[in-house]
């Protein structure tokens, strides 16, 4: 389950405190605190952290993290971000390196953040690109392109959205914790696309996949990722979803999906519970996109299924 966390203060102690809480790493250097108005909501899963606050201040941060990784965008009229002495852009998001980040403002500031635990992130990266000693770091902090930028400020929004009604749904704040991964890794430029562009797949059996789908029925009504199953059938995430193309003309993603379905379709045939709890309980953190799935796999609504019994 996911811990909430909301703080509305207006001293620079409390301040700091929240902020090392999360980004142990990171330091403000200066703020003052005859201005300083500071509202702070994050939500923390783990290994990973969504984090959204407005700072009303004068602030110098420092940002160099060894730990973990930080996908941050800030908003105000008059930010700077450099490193190395290079400035950044500041309207686009950017992305932890090996080198600090400074970042500064006058006024009123509106950040927002992925926060991942860098060694689960590294697993999860090994683990999609087939690289076992990957190590994960950015080579830019930017993103390659303003498309892609784009495309990481839309995930952000909606796993905000969705991680602030699915947090204790363990199933739901497991995916949505690999969606802003994936979203980040492939919005800047690291290691895991240079991995994705190098790494050899390895050939996989029919035996591979029928290792896959017994895990997956074994295992579908807990917290399971893509990178789970393909550990459990002893390929990387590549080579898993080339041999679910190759065997069945499916991914394992929609395989679990359909699984996942078939679970909620017997819950809903025994009655007494809401749709959305049963939606939510395996998995889907959207009503509306689990009644879809669920009318393409059996042509009703899980309403109308709901009713019948």
């Amino acid at each position: 389950m996911g811990d909430v966390l909301t703080v509305n203060a207006t001293g620079a102690d409390e301040v700091e405190t929240v902020w090392q809480q999360f980004v142990p790493s990171a330091r403000l250097e200066h703020v003052d605190p005859r201005r300083v108005r500071f509202r702070w909501s994050s939500i923390e899963t783990g290994a990973f952290s969504l984090v959204q606050y407005s700072l009303r201040a004068d602030v110098r941060s420092s940002i160099h993290l060894d730990d973990q990784i930080m996908a941050c965008q800030l908003i105000a009229l008059d930010a700077r971000v450099m490193t190395e002495g290079q400035p950044i852009d500041a309207r686009q998001p950017w992305l932890t390196g090996d080198s600090p980040i400074q970042a500064r403002w006058s006024g009123t500031a509106n950040v927002r953040a992925f926060i991942f635990d860098r060694t689960s992130a590294e697993q999860v990266a090994r683990a999609v690109s087939g690289e076992d000693r990957l190590v994960l770091r950015s080579i830019d902090p930017v993103p390659r392109d303003r498309a892609l930028a784009v495309q990481w400020e839309r995930s952000f929004g909606y796993v905000a959205s969705a991680l602030a009604v699915g947090h204790d749904q363990p199933l739901v704040a497991a995916e949505l914790e690999r969606h802003a991964l994936m979203s980040t890794l492939t919005a800047f430029s690291t290691t895991y696309l240079e991995a994705l562009d190098t790494s050899a797949q390895r050939a996989a059996a029919p035996r591979t996949v029928r290792r896959a789908l017994a895990y997956i029925d074994a295992h579908a009504h807990e917290p399971i990722t893509i990178d789970d199953i393909a550990e459990a059938a002893g390929i990387s995430t590549r080579g898993l979803q080339h041999a679910f193309r190759r065997a069945l003309d499916t991914t394992p993603s929609q395989q679990l999906r359909t699984v996942r379905l078939a679970a909620a379709h017997r819950d809903l045939q025994h009655g007494g519970d809401h749709v959305s709890d049963v939606a939510r309980r395996w998995g889907f953190s959207s009503p509306s996109r689990f009644a879809r799935f669920y009318r393409d796999m059996y042509g009703r609504n899980p309403a109308q299924t709901a009713r019948m019994f």
